[in-house]
């Protein structure tokens, strides 16, 4: 794992790191596993040993009740430890799925441990990670309890478009999304036809495209004030934690 890691990225958009934190980090990873569209990372129920860092690919969160009905929670882009909570809670209470072929960093718990018992610093930086997807979470759920259904639709693409950037996969406001609309409508608590609705609208008013699996922001500004997009929540900001 060097600087350049999407990992290494996405913390150094928010604190510093010593030359001895990035050692630490470039060795954290003990191997890669590849894993395949729609195939679990993690499952409901799991006591994982190690943790996973998401190098390639795009994967989400989701739970899916006994009718089969699924609800993502998150999507998890490059970068992204999908499951660091796994090491405090043990047994994971949602899955874990890859949305696309996936390259995953598999972290032992053990490697976790000794970071949490003798670098007080990186801890604090690690356990930010889980305290972003915890704000994620409460925005995900203002919207579907307060947001309207294009509301909710614009937030999610100017979050995804704020959390890509750091980590280089966005250019000028467009990025790729390789998800589809059924994805999409499972993420946004929508129906299939709603979404389409939601996204011929954002189309039709000039704000975003979304074809061929590439987002193109058209009216940066427009989409924010519609979605009512503030970034704070992502802790973008760099100072020392």
């Amino acid at each position: 794992m060097t600087d350049s890691h999407p990992f290494i990225k996405k913390i150094e958009a928010r604190d510093r790191l010593s030359k001895q934190e990035r050692e630490v980090l470039a060795k954290l990873i003990s191997r890669t596993k590849e894993f395949q569209a729609d195939e679990p990372v993690v499952r409901d129920g799991d006591r994982p040993r190690h943790s996973s860092v998401l190098l390639e690919g795009f994967a989400c969160r989701s739970k899916t009740l006994k009718d089969g009905c699924r609800q993502i929670t998150e999507f998890h882009v490059p970068g992204d430890f999908v499951d660091l909570h796994s090491f405090p809670l043990k047994q994971l209470d949602h899955d874990v799925i890859a949305l696309t072929r996936c390259q995953i960093g598999i972290v032992p718990h053990e490697r976790l441990s000794d970071i949490t018992e003798t670098m007080p610093h990186l801890t604090r930086v690690l356990w930010l990670m889980t305290l972003i997807d915890a704000a994620v979470h409460r925005e995900w759920i203002v919207g579907m309890g307060r947001r309207t259904a294009t509301a909710r639709i614009a937030h999610l693409f100017c979050e995804l478009c704020a959390r890509l950037d750091p980590v280089g996969l966005v250019k000028g406001h467009s990025y790729h999304l390789p998800v589809s609309q059924q994805q999409l409508s499972d993420a946004l608590g929508l129906s299939l036809v709603h979404t389409n609705r939601m996204l011929a609208s954002l189309r039709k008013n000039g704000l975003l495209t979304f074809a061929d699996q590439t987002v193109t922001i058209r009216d940066w500004a427009g989409l924010m004030h519609l979605a009512q997009f503030d970034p704070s929540y992502l802790c973008l900001r760099l100072e020392p934690r």
